[in-house]
């Protein structure tokens, strides 16, 4: 089997990865959802042990989840925000594909949707629907907007970046980015499932469920919320992170021997004193125009040239020991393919194996969490599309030959 999992790396290594802990053994979820907002408050819950049943769309032009079959940016979507759950193929347009969606969410704890507004209530699977009957469930819908005069935009995680300020902190001044990561898609996703977990332990004391609602734009404006306070107590608006006043002396990336470059910090006036020391900038210490850090953000015009050229003779290598040493912040520049040998991440058993749909197995950053010193695993790769048909309409009490009319085209 073709492999990319990077040598040295061994799956029985931590023994916080071989006993995985599993919160929510038990809950049924059912996921009606794409991309990768709902895909990641589905593969949250299922991380955290929950079976996730991934209910993908057939007939016609619907091949599954369109993202199993994304190039370029959205290639890993599907393989990353799949994983541990089951993957139902369903017809939705047809009475019986239908029948089996509804016959599924009476069984379910928790339905997970993420598709444009009148989407689930033009099947009769939206809350309003389904709540009389099923006064247990908890519903989380992931959408563009809360209800507002935007919610019947349509939005994308650019778009809310470019109209809710991220792109605008992000680039230079005049020519607003993105960020680099699905920010706003993948923390939705997140705070969905946080209103899943505060509505199960509410339905501990009521016996009700209820709906939840997350959306991109307010999700952002979160991200935004610590520039706009500066703007509230400073009066000042907050300028581009290129341009931006830095809060600190030294925070910023110096170029090596070789091109190399690191990202340095001294945030402190103790840094400082480590900084000077470690290096030989005893003249520096002694200078009182850089006797606080207040100061030398005030002095940065002419201090960060200077220090530019003092270290600019020394490596990559010297300069990260040097910090490393003294306990001062640095980081590499690094690039995402870099991660999968990253030594730390490697140990500690940050990376989990997968198998990606064409056989390969490669490796998959695990939930930045640990519970009880035990990380959270992978049980199972991302399926493959209707690989659960059989599994699930059995359980739901399918015959054979029902199974296979609702089924046939995957199984």
């Amino acid at each position: 089997m073709m492999t990319s999992i990077p040598t040295g790396y061994s799956e029985s290594a931590p023994e916080s990865v071989r006993s995985r802990p599993e919160p929510y053994a038990g809950l049924r979820v059912v996921e009606f959802s794409h991309m990768v907002m709902g895909p990641t408050c589905g593969m949250i819950l299922a991380d955290m042990g929950a079976e996730v049943i991934k209910v993908e769309p057939i007939g016609g032009q619907k091949k599954g989840d369109a993202t199993r079959g994304l190039l370029g940016s959205g290639a890993g979507f599907f393989p990353m925000f799949n994983r541990n759950k089951k993957s139902l193929a369903l017809n939705l347009d047809t009475p019986e594909g239908l029948g089996a969606a509804k016959r599924l969410i009476a069984s379910a704890d928790v339905v997970c949707e993420n598709f444009k507004a009148g989407a689930m209530q033009k099947l009769g699977l939206d809350y309003l629907s389904l709540k009389t009957e099923h006064p247990r469930l908890i519903y989380v819908s992931h959408r563009g907007f809360l209800p507002g005069p935007y919610d019947n935009r349509t939005a994308l995680d650019e778009v809310v970046q470019m109209m809710g300020g991220l792109a605008y902190m992000t680039g230079r001044p005049g020519d607003p980015l993105r960020a680099g990561s699905s920010v706003n898609d993948i923390m939705g996703g997140m705070f969905g499932a946080m209103g899943v977990m505060a509505a199960l332990a509410e339905r501990e004391k009521t016996g009700l469920g209820q709906e939840i609602q997350s959306a991109l734009f307010e999700n952002n404006v979160l991200l935004m919320a610590q520039h706009m306070m500066q703007f509230a107590v400073t009066g000042q608006a907050a300028a581009p992170m290129p341009s931006r006043v830095s809060a600190w002396g030294i925070y910023d990336v110096f170029d090596f021997l070789g091109g190399e470059q690191v990202f340095l910090a001294v945030v402190t006036d103790t840094a400082w004193g480590l900084f000077c020391a470690a290096f030989g900038f005893e003249d520096l210490m002694a200078d009182a125009r850089l006797s606080s850090n207040n100061l030398r953000v005030k002095a940065r015009e002419w201090m960060m040239p200077l220090l530019r050229e003092r270290l600019g003779h020394l490596s990559a290598q010297q300069v990260s020991e040097c910090f490393e040493k003294h306990g001062l912040p640095y980081a590499p520049i690094t690039k995402p393919h870099d991660l999968f040998v990253d030594p730390h991440l490697m140990a500690s058993g940050g990376l989990a194996p997968i198998t990606l749909a064409n056989g390969m197995q490669t490796l998959a950053p695990l939930l930045p969490i640990t519970m009880g010193g035990q990380r959270l695993g992978v049980r199972t790769s991302a399926p493959a599309l209707g690989a659960h048909n059989q599994e699930v309409l059995r359980g739901l009490g399918y015959t054979e030959r029902e199974i296979e009319a609702l089924g046939g085209e995957v199984i």
